[in-house]
């Protein structure tokens, strides 16, 4: 069953990875700043971002910054939202994390951007 949250399912070519080749696939991600209930202590913002690409590969916009402690939050959770849930797992329907800090009260929203077929020998 494919993912509602994913927005593309195309396979994309890149370095071991290309439509024909592989023998699993994953889900990018983009973990986003969905809304700060309390005070920014960290800085962060509505719609601060990092992506997850390539299995391992976390990008962040040029000049901006992800807390730590909040990266800590949600990143036990990311190699489950990378790859096919069942329906009934609990983890296909939910897609919001917060962050520990109890006086900042922020909450991330992970969704899928773009399904890829990687081959499983070039990775860790």
């Amino acid at each position: 069953m494919e993912d509602p949250q994913a927005r593309t399912t195309e396979r994309t070519g890149g370095p071991g990875e290309s439509p024909e080749e592989g023998d699993m696939e994953l889900y990018d991600l983009r973990v986003v700043v969905d809304r700060i209930e309390g005070r920014s202590v960290c800085g962060m913002a509505v719609g601060d971002r990092f992506e997850l690409e390539r299995s391992a590969h976390l990008r962040l916009p040029d000049g901006k910054h992800f807390c730590v402690y909040a990266l800590a939050a949600v990143l036990p959770f990311l190699a489950a939202k990378q790859r096919d849930l069942s329906a009934g797992d609990w983890l296909a329907r939910d897609c919001l994390f917060a962050c520990p800090d109890p006086e900042e009260r922020l909450v991330m929203r992970v969704e899928r951007t773009r399904r890829r077929r990687m081959d499983s020998a070039e990775l860790t």
